[in-house]
């Protein structure tokens, strides 16, 4: 059997797993820094108390529970040594014949330490919770302050951003402020609060269709959304967003949602990284230069005669990525095999902004647009279907149900101690963040 390490438990480093399961070919070895798969796309929906985020995760070792050739390692690799076809982790080193490394992205300040310091990222489970702790937090702070000033800045929220993730969240923020929050605070005047969306480029989801693009920032705006593109953020302190333009807005949350970039391995040669970090393979997902050792999903970086400038980072490239490089893998191990060469067939983009609005571009048709409920229905349709588990299914459907009919969500608590504020607190509330 060949030895066959997995590092990633996302999209692809799942799918590739699950796919090789009770393959007498390989052994398979997964390894990941957490125990369970995240479903990254609904982590707006745990950051705004929407979903729980036992909903969107699933533990590894259940879903190959019954698989006698999957090895589940929870371990951080520290580096790669492809001459030695060796993998070192904390856990130890691991020796293969194929290594596939899955390990996606992660959030890019661009080298700012004030943001990384500050903003809030949103690309894990833990980074959703912290994100929701700190609105809760502020939230009750603007309840205990009575200087007008602290209270606005308390009350504002800043997304940097303006692809699906800062889209989704705005959108459902926005629609919180005006069915939600009024009726858990009261004391709180949310007329106030200003729900700001900034992006770098001329459009709100820049990669999708004009029609989405225009569509989607009437959605937002229409929700009451301050959406400003071309805008940028040159500086935060925790209590200022600084732009471009030279505005100042006092905010106590700035969510960054401005950029990725790939989450390379030690031992990787810079000479395969291209921009954002990832790594070029070749049309089988092979490292230039490496037999054995493949890249697939975000971390991928392939030109194609479709995409001359790299596929997508969504997570039907990954997944697509994977049954590509299974193929493959069953092809190199006859003497006659014929691997195939992979093109992305794109079937279609939607990105959701709020209660019966979302927008859907290419599906079911090359061309085809169409946007409100029905875009909405297809959104939830696919999400659902992507989830792993038919418990989590399930869940998140009864989820959606409740929050549909009754306008309502239950999961708004404030557990102390469970995350470390970014903020800087302001002066005359230190005494009380130290009590909360």
């Amino acid at each position: 059997m060949k030895h066959l390490v997995i590092v990633g438990a996302g999209f692809g480093g799942l799918r590739l797993a699950r796919r090789l399961q009770n393959d007498p070919r390989f052994r398979v070895t997964l390894v990941d820094r957490f125990n369970h798969h995240q479903f990254q796309p609904l982590f707006y929906q745990v950051a705004t108390a929407g979903l729980d985020p036992s909903n969107i995760s699933f533990p590894l070792r259940k879903v190959f529970r019954r698989a006698r050739n999957v090895q589940v390692l929870l371990a951080h690799v520290q580096e790669v040594q492809p001459a030695q076809n060796r993998l070192l982790t904390d856990a130890g080193a691991l020796t293969y014949d194929y290594l596939v490394l899955a390990t996606g992205c992660s959030t890019s300040f661009y080298g700012r330490p004030d943001l990384e310091q500050y903003a809030y990222p949103m690309k894990s489970t833990v980074e959703a919770l912290n994100i929701r702790h700190a609105l809760i937090e502020n939230l009750e702070l603007a309840t205990q302050t009575t200087d007008p000033e602290e209270r606005q800045r308390l009350l504002n929220i800043v997304i940097a951003g303006a692809g699906p993730t800062g889209v989704e969240l705005s959108g459902t923020l926005a629609e919180m402020k005006e069915r939600i929050l009024p009726r858990d605070f009261p004391e709180l005047d949310f007329s106030l609060m200003n729900i700001h969306l900034l992006e770098g480029s001329a459009h709100t989801l820049n990669a999708m269709s004009p029609k989405s693009r225009a569509q989607s920032r009437r959605y937002l705006e229409g929700l009451g959304v301050q959406v400003a593109t071309e805008t940028f953020v040159t500086g935060y302190d925790g209590n200022e967003v600084q732009l471009d333009d030279g505005r100042r807005v006092p905010a106590a949350l700035l969510v960054w949602a401005a950029g990725i970039q790939g989450n390379v391995p030690a031992g990787i040669p810079d000479l395969v990284l291209t921009r954002g970090r990832r790594i070029r393979v070749d049309r089988h997902n092979r490292v230039p230069g490496f037999d054995n050792l493949f890249a697939i999903g975000d971390l991928a970086y392939m030109e194609t005669p479709a995409y001359p400038n790299g596929q997508p980072q969504v997570c039907n490239v990954a997944l697509k990525h994977a049954d590509n490089l299974v193929h493959n893998l069953g092809q190199w191990s006859r003497p006659d095999g014929r691997p195939r060469a992979f093109e992305y067939k794109d079937p279609g983009t939607m990105a959701t902004v709020g209660r019966n609005k979302a927008v859907v571009d290419d599906f079911p048709l090359k061309g085809a647009h169409f946007g409100g409920f029905a875009a909405w229905l297809a959104w939830m349709g696919f999400h659902l279907l992507q989830l792993v588990g038919v418990k989590n299914k399930l869940q998140v459907f009864v989820n959606w149900v409740f929050h549909y009919f009754a306008h309502d969500q239950s999961l708004r608590l404030l557990f102390k101690g469970t995350y470390r504020p970014r903020r800087k607190p302001a002066r005359d509330l230190r005494s009380v963040i130290a009590e909360v």
